[in-house]
């Protein structure tokens, strides 16, 4: 449970940024346009991608509401991709070496990921950004993005979701909000709700989902940074029942060059990430 909406959650934020790395090349033409206000807001979350070191604190409950020890995790993206990620703590106890290995192997996947992600970025066709949620995915329909509220400072968008041969999710039953600054241009909180229960492969039914995103300013000179994770949800399997939450906090942000571009690389439009 833990690691299905934990995932879940990181992976609706970075989907978000999907193609969009504006620093690099011109935006291609789309008709119609991602609305002005959540184009410049993805523009600013995908160009500060890996530009961010910080420290990420996780908690969860399980199905019994027993909280497990604290894991914290030391993220680096200036360092070389094995160095990445050092656990500090895991589930409360210091970590054994072989966890200590298990993370420099996350950190070198991490690192082929990226490079896959960069060469499908490059690949004809492959423009339209995916939400991906537990293996399965579905299109994101930026351009058809509505504004669902508005107050002085932000506007809410939300955000459709596509069917394709490409995925069985059932797209309608989910929903996709972003909230964006109107004087910043950026993200305040992006969340992904399950409107309704559905099946998959047969003897899994997903009751109920929700994850929620929300930034902060990290320094006023930059964009927010997502800093606040936490969602959870309620599943069963063959008439048995699950249910947990999560909780993810990043603080001792630290800006820093991505390990990619002190070689002058600088790494494509990402589809998905999780760590």
């Amino acid at each position: 449970m833990r690691r299905w909406f934990s995932g879940f959650s990181v992976i609706l934020l970075v989907c978000l940024a999907g193609r969009l790395r504006a620093a690099d090349t011109a935006p291609t033409a789309i008709d119609p346009p991602v609305p002005p206000l959540l184009l410049d807001a993805l523009t600013k979350l995908s160009q500060d991608f890996d530009h961010w070191a910080y420290t990420e604190t996780r908690t969860a409950n399980d199905t019994e509401g027993k909280t497990k020890g604290e894991t914290i995790i030391r993220f680096d993206p200036s360092k070389p991709y094995a160095e990445q990620l050092t656990p500090l703590k895991i589930d409360g106890k210091t970590p054994t070496d072989k966890q200590l290995k298990d993370y420099q192997k996350r950190g070198e996947r991490r690192g082929e990921r990226l490079a896959k992600d960069e060469a499908a970025g490059q690949a004809p066709g492959s423009n339209a950004t995916r939400l991906r949620i537990n293996g399965e995915n579905a299109p994101v329909d930026l351009p058809h993005a509505t504004i669902a509220s508005e107050t002085e400072t932000s506007v809410t968008f939300l955000v459709p979701l596509l069917r394709d041969e490409k995925t069985s999710l059932p797209v309608e039953k989910f929903e996709l909000l972003a909230r964006v600054n109107k004087e910043r241009r950026a993200f305040e909180n992006v969340s992904l709700r399950l409107r309704d229960s559905f099946r998959m492969k047969l003897i899994v039914k997903i009751q109920s989902g929700d994850a929620s995103i929300d930034f902060t300013v990290a320094d006023p000179k930059f964009a927010p940074v997502p800093s606040d994770f936490r969602g959870g949800g309620a599943f069963s399997v063959m008439f048995i029942k699950f249910s947990g939450r999560f909780d993810v906090k990043r603080t001792d942000f630290q800006r820093v060059k991505p390990y990619s571009e002190k070689f002058g690389v600088k790494i494509g439009p990402l589809k998905a990430l999780d760590f």
